[in-house]
Parts: structure tokens; sequence; C-alpha cells
């Protein structure tokens, strides 16, 4: 019974080098030693990603009941989650990446190092939502349509381009060739949308992108996505469009829809482009969409997520104090 305690109290330390443009490989010593001297006499594993998908097996192999802890942006995050969905181990995320959205989501995006590494240590675990497509999980974001096409093209675009010229250049490229699918939603038996769509989301998160408001009314922790579809829209028309994305005014465009749901049946005329976390998948013409209430066990701050049940029993010690500091 110790030893069973003791690994429960274990602490796996994911760095994900690549992560925020590379950054994090320069900063891996100092997250390291820092994560070091907060666990104290906490069992505590550091392992640092060696390729696409490791953070999956690291995540897999971690002891039942142990916290797994994500050091980098929404990609790390996402693998991480998808190594623990169905598991009653514990998410914790230092959020040093280029998009965050889930970090934003559970109330950590800004927190700096130490704070993000002290509460993931110590901190209260409570439960969120989580989604899955298929079988893949994911822990925010859920999109369809122009903006994966953009996405998946920018993978294509010249070297020389970096940040937004690369993301403009991606832009203007899908819109050169844009030619919208139908689109039919379904959700308890009944369809919700069916016609020409420029996008669709299905939100646990209200942001993706990096901080995008697609979807403003989500809540991570009601058991229900948020769906938004954009209808048929012109070239000219998404040019128009996309500031007020930016700004989360879409919303009061006619032709934007809202809806929420527990499962949704997503199918397209075609294969249509999807990102999930950020992440792309392959083209499909049929997604089957579903949310499990509480699904996904998380540290994050007060308010942030749902109190564990007694049968969700966190095995971490007591929650220490936690205080804010600058992203190192």
């Amino acid at each position: 019974m110790l030893w069973q305690s003791a690994m429960s109290n274990l602490i796996t330390l994911v760095i994900n080098p690549a992560a925020g443009r590379g950054r994090v490989a320069h900063l891996a010593p100092q997250i390291s030693e820092t994560a070091r001297r907060l666990a104290g006499e906490q069992p505590l594993e550091v392992v640092l990603t060696q390729a696409p998908g490791h953070a999956i097996e690291i995540t897999q192999k971690a002891v039942p009941h142990s916290r797994v802890v994500a050091v980098g942006g929404d990609g790390t995050v996402h693998e991480v989650i998808r190594g623990l969905a169905g598991s009653d181990k514990i998410l914790g995320v230092v959020p040093i990446g280029s998009g965050n959205d889930f970090a934003r989501m559970v109330g950590l995006k800004g927190m700096g190092l130490e704070a993000a590494l002290q509460l993931a240590f110590q901190g209260q675990a409570g439960t969120v939502d989580l989604g899955y497509v298929d079988d893949h999980p994911f822990g925010a974001s859920l999109g369809f349509g122009f903006d994966a096409a953009v996405a998946r093209k920018a993978l294509s675009a010249p070297n020389f381009l970096t940040g937004m010229p690369r993301y403009l250049f991606s832009i203007f490229a899908v819109l050169k060739e844009l030619s919208l699918p139908i689109l039919r939603l379904e959700s308890g038996g009944q369809v919700l949308y069916e016609g020409k769509a420029l996008l669709g989301a299905l939100m646990n998160s209200s942001t993706y992108g990096g901080g995008i408001p697609i979807a403003p009314g989500a809540v991570h922790t009601d058991g229900m996505l948020a769906g938004v579809v954009a209808g048929e829209f012109s070239k000219l028309g998404v040019l128009g469009i996309l500031p007020k994305l930016l700004q989360g005014k879409h919303v009061l465009d006619p032709r934007i829809q809202q809806f929420s749901g527990k499962e949704f049946r997503v199918s397209f005329d075609r294969p249509v482009a999807a990102h999930v976390d950020g992440e792309l998948l392959e083209p499909q013409s049929l997604y089957q969409v579903r949310l499990i209430k509480d699904g996904l066990h998380v540290v994050a701050p007060q308010g942030f997520h749902n109190p564990l049940t007694p049968n969700q029993t966190d095995h971490q010690t007591s929650p220490l104090p936690v205080e804010e500091g600058t992203e190192g």
C-alpha cells in the first residue's frame, strides 16, 4: 500500500522542446531545475519528447492516479490528453506555446513558469468535459472547413514565410480556389443545418487558433458542446467576416448559426479538412462527435473546473497556495 501511495504521488513532467517555436528547448534546463525544486520530496520524472506522438506514449506509460504535466502549447496538451483519456490520471499544464487555448480555457493563460508548475504539482484537481471526434479525444476545439484548409495550406507555404505573412498567404491561397462544401449537421435525430458552409466548429472552449473567440458562449464544464456554423459566404464576404471573427462579433451576422448538444453527426458532400485542438486530421466526409461530461481530470485554479466526486479521488497531496508570476 505504501508503494502504491508513493506511485500515485508520482509526477511525470512532459517537456516538448519544439513548443513555443523552439523556445522551450532553450528553457528546458531552467524548467527542469525549477520543477525539481518545487516538487521537493514528491517523486518526479522529467521527460523531453523526441518526436510527434512521443507525449502520447509517455502519458500512457504513467502509473494510474498520477499527474502528467504537459509543458508546451496546445499540441503538447493534446497529445497528453490522447494518452490519458479514459483513465484516472490527472492533467497539469504549463503553458509555453504559441496557441494555449486549452490553458486559456482552464484559467492558466499568462501564468508564469513557477506559478504554473506549483499549481500543476500541488493544486486541486477537478474535472472538465472531454470531446471525441470518432475515437479521437480533444480538450478544447474541433473545427471543419475553411480554417482547417488554411492550416493545411500553411504546411506547404514557402519556407521564407513565417508568422502572419505565412497565415495571410495561406488564406489567399485557399480563397483563390474556394468552393464551399454542403454540410449536414445533425444532433438528437434532428437536422440543425443543411446547406453550403464556409466553416463549422464544435467547441468545449470559447476560443481556438490562439485566442480567436469562435464560440463566445462555450462552457467547458456544462456537459454541452457549443456549435457554430458559418453558412454561405463569397470570397469578398470571407474577407469581411474574418476581422469580425477575431473580435467575436461574427455571431451578429445572420449567416452565422449557433447550436449546442452532446452528440453531433457532421457530414459533407466531399472530404473536408478538420482540426482538433489545432492538430490537423485527414479530410473525411463524415465525423461523429460526442462529449463526455467530466471526462477529463485536470488541475486548474478554483472556479475553472468541477470538483471531484468521492469516486474520483485525487491521490495527490493537499493543495498549497499558488501565487501568479511572469512567464519565464
